[in-house]
C-alpha cells in the first residue's frame, strides 16, 4: 500500500513498469511523424488505457510524476508529442499554427486507430490491454484536448463552426488546470494568441469527469482569475467531480516533471494529492475499485488543508 504523506490518504501498492519510446506513426497530412511513448506495468491483464495530452510546449517525456504513478498502479499510459511542442520548434508563421488545437485531437484519434500496432511494439504488452476502458487526460492545453474527446465543442477560429469531435471510444476524462469559457472574459493576449479559446461549449460533456483546479492559478488568459479553470466542472453536465488544490498554481505543485524549473508552486504534498485523487478516480471510473475514491470524497472536505473534492 502506498502512503501519501501529509494528504492523509492511502492507495494500492505499486508494481514495476516498462516504458518504450519513441514509437513512430506516419502522419503525412500533419507534416511531422507522430512520436508516441507508452508506459505500462510489467504484469497484469485487462489493463485500462490513459491517453494523456501534454500542456503547450511540452512533449512525450513530460509529466512523469503522474505518468509513472498511473502506470505503476495498473494503467497503460500513452503520450504523444504534439505539434506545439518546443521540441519541434515550428515557426511562428507556420500555416499549421491556427489549427494546433485540432491537430492534437487528430493525434489522439490516430493513436486510438493504431492501438494494436502500438501495443505490439512494447515487449510483452500485446493482448494485455482493455480497449473498452479508455480515459482521456491532459494538463492545460492538453485538458482542452481531453475535453474535446468527450464532447467539448470548440468554435474553429478559421471556419466559425463548432463541430462535435468527440470519440465514443473514450469513456471519461481528467482535466488538470484547464481553460474555461471564452468570450469577453479572455484577455487581449489570449484573444490574439490562442483563438481556439474564444468560444468553448462545455454543455455537451456528459461523460464522467474529474476536473482539477488550483485556487492560485491566476493565468494571464482570463480576467476572472483562478475560478476560470473550474469551468469544465461547473459548465458541463453529468457525473463530474472537482478537486480544488489549495495554494495550487498552474503546475499544481510540480506535476509536469521532476524538478522542472517552470513549477512556481513546488510542493511534494500537492503532487501527492493530485496523484492520489487521479488514481482513485481512474480506478473508480473503470470499475477496478471504489474504496479509495469514496475515502477521498469523505476526507477532502472544506477542513482539509490541501484540497477540497466535490461532486455533482
Amino acid at each position: 500500500m502506498t502512503t501519501y504523506q501529509t494528504t492523509g490518504l492511502t492507495g494500492p501498492a505499486s508494481t514495476p513498469t516498462v516504458a518504450v519510446e519513441p514509437l513512430v506513426l506516419p502522419a503525412p497530412a500533419r507534416g511531422e511523424d507522430l512520436h508516441v511513448r507508452i508506459a505500462a506495468p510489467v504484469t497484469g491483464t485487462d489493463l485500462p488505457i490513459v491517453l494523456f495530452a501534454h500542456g503547450f510546449g511540452s512533449n512525450l517525456d513530460g509529466y512523469a510524476p503522474l505518468v509513472d504513478h498511473w502506470a505503476s498502479h495498473g494503467f497503460v499510459v500513452i503520450q504523444a508529442t504534439h505539434l506545439d511542442s518546443k521540441r519541434l520548434d515550428i515557426a511562428a508563421d507556420d500555416p499549421r499554427r491556427p489549427r494546433m488545437w485540432r491537430y492534437r485531437v487528430e493525434d489522439m484519434r490516430r493513436i486510438l486507430d493504431d492501438l494494436e500496432t502500438l501495443e505490439a511494439s512494447v515487449p510483452g504488452l500485446a493482448g494485455r490491454v482493455d480497449h473498452g476502458r479508455i480515459i482521456a487526460a491532459g494538463h492545460s492545453f492538453g485538458g482542452q484536448t481531453a475535453g474535446i474527446l468527450v464532447g467539448l465543442r470548440v468554435r474553429d477560429p478559421q471556419t466559425g463552426i463548432a463541430e462535435d469531435l468527440s470519440d465514443s471510444r473514450v469513456m471519461a476524462s481528467i482535466q488538470l488546470a484547464t481553460a474555461g469559457k471564452g468570450g469577453d472574459e479572455l484577455t487581449p493576449f489570449a484573444q490574439q494568441n490562442l483563438p481556439w479559446l474564444r468560444d468553448q461549449d462545455f454543455s455537451h460533456i456528459t461523460a464522467p469527469g474529474l476536473v482539477i483546479a488550483g485556487d492560485k492559478d491566476d493565468l494571464p488568459l482570463s480576467t476572472r482569475g483562478p475560478a476560470w479553470t473550474s469551468d469544465p466542472y461547473t459548465l458541463s453536465r453529468g457525473n463530474k467531480s472537482l478537486l480544488t488544490v489549495r495554494g495550487g498554481e498552474h503546475f499544481l505543485g510540480g506535476i509536469s516533471g521532476y524538478q522542472v524549473t517552470e513549477t512556481t508552486d513546488e510542493d511534494p504534498a500537492r503532487v501527492a494529492l493530485v496523484q492520489h485523487v487521479t488514481l482513485a478516480f481512474l480506478r473508480h471510473v473503470t470499475g477496478i475499485d471504489h474504496t479509495d475514491w469514496e475515502t477521498a470524497q469523505s476526507v477532502l472536505t472544506d477542513a482539509h488543508h490541501l484540497g477540497r473534492l466535490e461532486s455533482k
